[in-house]
């Protein structure tokens, strides 16, 4: 397996798509993803940290630590990884397999973020008593998720 085909500018390149799906997942991290609305009168509006952070409050320990090891944690791994990624590749590093191997085996879980995500707003929306609003944060996390798997599916096409 060589990084013929990864050339330092498509690296480059490739970590400046880095950047901007950091920045959109920063902003799914804290802007307002929904807001919930009970009764008429109750509204609520969550960012992704705030609902965590709600729910650890409420001693919902389980899914407290599922959505944040799917939803903050493993993006965040993700970033990094494929930061190394393209740094191995314009030094041609004889580790390029390797983390290509750990990209594959993450592979598996890259949609779970999102999904963990929609089945909150699913598991709400059954509320009879509660409406949800979908806000710009939910949007600019799944745009970081999807930008994210471009940039996997780019250096796995490249570096093969």
């Amino acid at each position: 397996m060589t990084a013929n085909n990864l050339t330092p500018a498509v690296a480059w390149r490739l970590r400046a798509l880095l950047a901007v799906a950091a920045g959109l997942l920063i902003a799914g991290f804290f802007a307002p993803m929904f807001t919930l609305e009970q009764f008429v009168f109750i509204h609520n509006r969550f960012s992704l940290l705030s609902g965590v952070w709600q729910l650890a409050r409420d001693g919902e320990f389980a899914l407290f630590l599922l959505i944040v090891c799917f939803s903050v944690l493993l993006p965040v791994l993700k970033l990094l990884v494929l930061l190394r990624l393209t740094g191995a590749a314009i030094r041609h590093d004889s580790r390029l397999p390797r983390y290509l191997r750990l990209m594959h085996s993450y592979g598996r879980w890259s949609m779970l973020d999102v999904f963990v995500v929609a089945v909150m707003v699913v598991a709400v929306k059954l509320r009879a008593v509660a409406e949800v609003q979908v806000h710009w944060g939910l949007y600019a996390f799944a745009a970081a998720v999807l930008l994210t798997l471009y940039i996997t599916s780019r250096i796995s096409r490249l570096t093969t």
